[in-house]
């Protein structure tokens, strides 16, 4: 088992990986108690080498790792990169760059949403992975070879899942279909957290201004000292404990006491204090800076029957396409296209207008019937032009 614990042996495999057309990634990290992941284990791999990297062997400097996930002549390959890349980002505040996700990619040639890795290696590979290791505690040392075996694999498998992913892009002429995700896998704003945006994450359905203002004051207070004190945000105080709050709005730590679902040592001691005085802060802010709720996409009433007709279309095209429906479309784009809203839908422009906004147009304009064909059993769209 090739294990790298040292930066000179670090330094001389990067260089070797810098020849290479591309690469494959995977880490290992927890964060079940931390706010930040703790990396663990950093899994590389070639057509020629696969090693693993120690990121907790003493002394070692990762640098020249971070050098190469930043050389532009190497593609970095990632399975479901997103949490990988974060964690890159928040070590050396880079972005690997090129790179490539096969869940991505497997979106755009059949393999519906949110594939595993695994179903991937069965399918291309015909090869069932090990998974007995999945919930090691990966900051333990020493790790055993079964445990370094299950983390190679991550990678050593992942070289042929990409080359014949790539091969089925280029052969199908899909590139352009997948580089708005791994445009967003590359966009640092994505892996950057506001505490002031924290509250858009939490479930509620409340179109109040004031309630939603008292949510966004005390998750971005939530967020920051959990971040300050690198803690998982639900740990001390739970998204129902928070929306309790908001509807109670306590101005005194006995008040906050009486709140179901919140923890006694929380409300009487310096969280509470913490939190009435985010409480008494929202007194001062003006109505003019509340949360403005957001608007409910609704449809005119003449446009249900429209709209229910474009998502059976989007339903079947992305079917017969063997592409994931949301890359085609959103529910909100169908909405505004269903109300003869055009500007600046994704439906009309590139790709998605070749695949379904031609036909939704017809559709719309009435130039497009829909049948059953009692032989296939399909419903299918027929163009009355023809």
């Amino acid at each position: 088992m090739d294990v790298i614990e040292t930066t000179d042996q670090l330094q001389k495999f990067c260089d070797e990986m810098a020849h290479h057309s591309f690469i494959t990634i995977d880490l290992e990290f927890l964060r079940e108690h931390t706010y930040y992941a703790k990396l663990c284990l950093i899994q590389v791999g070639s057509k020629s080498r696969c090693v693993i990297i120690d990121p907790l062997a003493e002394g070692i400097d990762l640098t020249s790792f971070f050098d190469l996930m930043t050389n532009p002549s190497v593609i970095k390959v990632f399975h479901s990169g997103r949490q990988d890349i974060e964690i890159i980002y928040n070590m050396s505040h880079r972005i690997p760059t090129p790179l490539f996700d096969t869940q991505i990619a497997g979106m755009v040639t059949g393999f519906g949403e949110s594939v595993s890795y695994e179903n991937l290696v069965a399918h291309i590979l015909h090869l069932k992975l090990d998974k007995s290791n999945r919930l090691s505690d990966w900051s333990k040392r020493p790790l055993n070879s079964s445990q370094l075996e299950y983390a190679l694999a991550d990678v050593t498998h992942l070289i042929p899942v990409y080359e014949h992913l790539r091969s089925k892009l280029d052969s199908l002429g899909r590139e352009e279909w997948i580089r708005e995700e791994l445009a967003n896998l590359s966009n640092p704003n994505t892996y950057e957290t506001n505490p002031q945006e924290a509250w858009k994450r939490i479930k509620h359905r409340s179109h109040n201004a004031r309630f939603l203002t008292i949510l966004r004051e005390l998750a971005a207070w939530r967020e920051a000292r959990s971040q300050r004190k690198n803690t998982p945000r639900q740990s001390f105080i739970k998204d129902d404990a928070l929306l309790a709050i908001c509807a109670m709005c306590p101005q005194t730590k006995e008040e906050l006491f009486q709140i179901r679902n919140l923890r006694k040592d929380i409300a009487q001691g310096r969280l509470g204090d913490e939190i009435i005085e985010v409480l008494h802060h929202i007194k001062d802010i003006p109505e003019q800076n509340y949360v403005c709720p957001p608007k409910l996409q609704s449809l005119q009433e003449k446009n249900h029957s429209l709209h229910e007709l474009l998502k059976l279309l989007l339903k079947i095209t992305s079917q017969e396409q063997q592409i994931v429906s949301r890359l085609l479309a959103t529910d909100d784009d169908i909405k505004e296209f269903s109300n003869f809203n055009d500007n600046n839908n994704p439906i009309l422009s590139g790709w998605r207008y070749e695949i379904f906004g031609r036909q939704a147009l017809e559709l719309r304009s009435g130039k497009l019937s829909i049948c059953f064909n009692p032989q296939t059993n399909d419903i299918v769209f027929k163009s009355t032009d023809n």
